[in-house]
């Protein structure tokens, strides 16, 4: 079963349509929230909210693309699956140009909609990963003394111990125990995963 922080933004005029979506998504276990229209999500779009968007291309007021636009404008990283009861190649192109995971054209293939949401929601929880993984490191970088940066500094370019400690004035023994105590604050045992956390930093 899909984690529960995640939901399907569903965005559609046609109240049938999201109330078939909302039915045939909630019946196999996916969290849904309908919108009537590209403003009605705007309004209530919030920078936490995580998961994927189904948006209809041809929608009364702002259409789907200009909602992705919009989005993408914004920053929202929510992924985009884009519905069209009138696909044409110039608008597939649009769709994917501006990152949508899938173009599905109406009426909808059940099959091809999980598996492009399913396509959808995995990428939503690498990003959401990622941006752990980022505040995370960032948190544990926040807490090392500004000597401790300055040898992790000089690690990560690849600089041995013997040429740290003339480079920051202090002996070989102390970088030993500036660069044990750096690493283990930062719970890593290898100068790889050192830079890993350096470049997040």
């Amino acid at each position: 079963m899909l984690q529960h922080d995640l939901t399907v933004f569903i965005v559609d005029d046609d109240p049938a349509v999201r109330d078939a979506l909302g039915l045939l998504l909630g019946i196999r276990g996916y969290r849904t929230a309908v919108f009537g229209g590209a403003e009605a999500f705007l309004q209530g779009w919030q920078p936490a909210w995580s998961g994927c968007l189904l948006i209809d291309i041809r929608m009364s007021g702002m259409d789907g693309l200009a909602l992705q636009q919009e989005l993408l404008q914004r920053g929202c990283t929510i992924p985009v699956i884009i519905m069209s009861g009138h696909g044409d190649v110039g608008t597939a192109r649009a769709a994917f140009k501006a990152d949508a995971v899938d173009f599905l054209e109406k009426p909808l293939d059940d099959g091809k909609l999980i598996a492009a949401i399913d396509e959808a929601l995995s990428r939503a929880r690498a990003t959401q990963s990622a941006q752990q993984r980022r505040s995370r490191s960032a948190t544990l970088l926040s807490e090392l003394t500004p000597r401790e940066r300055e040898v992790m500094a000089l690690v990560v370019e690849g600089r041995h111990n013997r040429e740290i400690g003339p480079a920051l004035g202090i002996s070989v023994r102390t970088v030993e125990v500036h660069k044990a105590r750096l690493m283990s604050k930062l719970g890593v045992d290898n100068v790889a995963d050192l830079v890993r956390i350096s470049l997040l930093d």
